[in-house]
């Protein structure tokens, strides 16, 4: 996955598949070899933005005061007028319109948080009519939490349950647990219904099975001796994994919770950056689908077919597989603490990771200890929320310091597809048009499938631009009409989107005289360096069309 160029190509398929249909390149070379997109109507599930979440509140017993926690939504809009409404219990309480990259805060009623019972009706509901992020941040005392939320249509109905980790004084010594103590109490799972009927089962050496309404929760001890090890349900729920009052140090206890990923059956890379366990070695484990492994860095790679999370005091983290590394991630920003992001990227392509509008400037990147993969620790001003990469991949995580505990979470992926200009919202269309015309008649192809014909003046984007027509071009394609053309008043070339022509790749000998071809065609051929040449306007070849992406602004 670690290739220079552009590797997240979206192909056009809606005129021969149906919606959420989704195919091969391979094949589609053979279904429609002319037609390539960046525009993809799976692009939304690969990613942490959405329409709908659904948010429960776990019991908050932080330090053993009565005081109510603050508890607070923080929702992150993509688009200019984004409307939200938010429902508690399903009852209608508020609704906001946000701008683009613009944060809001929403501290629900105290009443909301669970307490001790075994199914509650005290559930969140956030849509929108555009794509947003969603985090919650719990704050007791110093104790403080934060849970990135995936989507609804984003959930499984299968989880794996991680182990415990051994923690002093609650999970060890294991005869000590007990149901009525907070912090001697087990972890829990808390398991949140959607919008259906559910029957959930909770399978280990003493499964359990649960009934739930749409918008209920349930919540489970997960005790030793149960040995309990995955969660199946029939419709999709979201599992929380974690502990009201963990203890931490100097007898005090903070709230400890993740989002558990939904269960994939085959074996995924999971890096562990050592700055995430700087300054808690001897306390940093590493929580496998089956055991419990002590922090070593001098091994950056865990492999395993389920989950994989890093715990320390105060942090429970899932560790951000490489099939969900991206290209654009939105970086949490958290008043009154320290705000941290942690980059892990391939060695050769740190010099494409952007922090907001520029570079990262002077990093100190660190091997993970036999990978290919180096890491960081960039401290977050107010106006860094965006950082994005322009040519591959990456993991962003969100860490807060507060008193000297750390917290975190996976930061909020925004988008897969590495982009030169930025963070993209919605990629640029790449489409090479199924029938062959006159430039003027592929100009009016292009418009009515609200497109443009391609302009491109600066040499990166032609780069990017030739790296995904490669991928997907039909062999016997040889050339395309481009939106440049000759003046009919002055015979200098111009492009169709009125930008200077600066950058140009003329081939051998081209352009011609004035009196030649007076548009431009675009060799498909690698081996012809995608090379341009003058052209009659009347002869009938194949457009290229093209839409711009909608970059999120940094």
């Amino acid at each position: 996955m670690f290739k220079r160029e552009q590797i997240s190509v979206r192909f056009d398929t809606s005129e021969v598949l149906s919606p959420g249909t989704t195919m091969s390149p391979v094949l589609l070379l053979f279904l429609l070899p002319t037609t390539l997109s960046s525009e993809s109507t799976s692009t939304q599930a690969e990613t942490s933005t959405g329409l709908k979440f659904i948010v429960a509140f776990p019991e908050n017993i932080a330090y053993y005061h009565p005081d109510q926690p603050q508890n607070k939504v923080r929702i992150t809009a993509l688009y200019h007028n984004t409307e939200l409404i938010i429902k508690m219990n399903t009852s209608h309480i508020q609704t906001e319109i946000l701008n683009a990259r613009q944060t809001w805060e929403f501290a629900p009623d105290a009443k909301l948080e669970l307490d001790r019972s075994e199914i509650a009706n005290k559930t969140l509901l956030i849509t929108s009519d555009k794509l947003i992020t969603v985090h919650v941040v719990s704050l007791k005392s110093n104790s403080m939490q934060t849970i990135l939320i995936t989507p609804a249509d984003r959930l499984g109905t299968e989880y794996l349950i991680p182990p415990v980790p051994m923690i002093e004084g609650t999970t060890h010594p294991v005869d000590m647990v007990m149901r009525d103590v907070a912090e001697r109490g087990p972890f829990k799972l808390i398991i949140i219904n959607v919008d259906q009927e559910n029957t959930v089962t909770v399978q280990g050496a003493v499964s359990k099975v649960v009934s739930l309404q749409p918008y209920q929760v349930a919540q489970i001890w997960v005790k030793t001796e149960d040995i309990l090890r995955t969660v199946k349900a029939d419709q999709p729920v979201a599992v929380l994994f974690g502990h009201s009052c963990a203890i931490r140090y100097n007898c005090t206890c903070g709230q400890l919770y993740t989002l558990l990923p939904s269960a994939r059956e085959e074996q995924q890379k999971f890096y562990i950056p050592p700055v995430l366990a700087k300054g808690a070695e001897d306390e940093t484990f590493v929580l496998l689908s089956t055991q419990v492994s002590p922090f070593n860095s001098n091994s950056g790679l865990v492999m395993t077919a389920g989950t994989a999370m890093l715990y320390r005091p105060g942090l429970l983290l899932p560790l951000i597989p490489e099939i969900d590394f991206a290209a654009c991630s939105v970086v949490s920003f958290i008043t009154s603490v320290q705000n941290f992001a942690v980059i892990v990227v391939h060695k050769d392509f740190t010099d494409g990771v952007h922090v907001g509008s520029r570079p990262l400037e002077s990093p100190e990147w660190q091997q993970l200890q036999g990978t290919e993969l180096v890491s960081t620790s960039v401290v977050l001003a107010s106006n860094q929320t965006v950082i994005w990469h322009s040519f591959s991949k990456m993991a962003v995580y969100f860490l807060g310091k507060k008193a000297g505990a750390v917290f975190g979470h996976p930061a909020a992926v925004v988008s897969k597809i590495p982009d030169i200009r930025g963070c993209v919202v919605s990629p640029e269309v790449v489409k090479i048009g199924q029938h062959a015309g006159s430039w003027q008649e592929s100009l009016k192809y292009c418009k009515d499938n609200n497109l443009e014909l391609v302009s491109f003046p600066k040499a990166q984007l032609q780069r990017q631009i030739y790296d995904k027509i490669v991928q997907a071009k039909n062999d016997s394609l040889q050339v395309v009409w481009i939106g440049m053309r000759r003046s009919s008043q002055t015979g200098e070339w111009y492009w169709l989107s009125r930008d200077p022509v600066t950058d140009t790749n003329w081939g051998d000998g081209e352009p011609g005289m004035v009196h030649d071809g007076q548009c431009a065609i675009m060799s498909l051929e690698r081996s012809k360096d995608f090379g341009w040449s003058d052209e009659n306007c009347c002869k009938n070849i194949h457009p290229l069309c093209y839409s711009s992406p909608v970059l999120l602004s940094v």
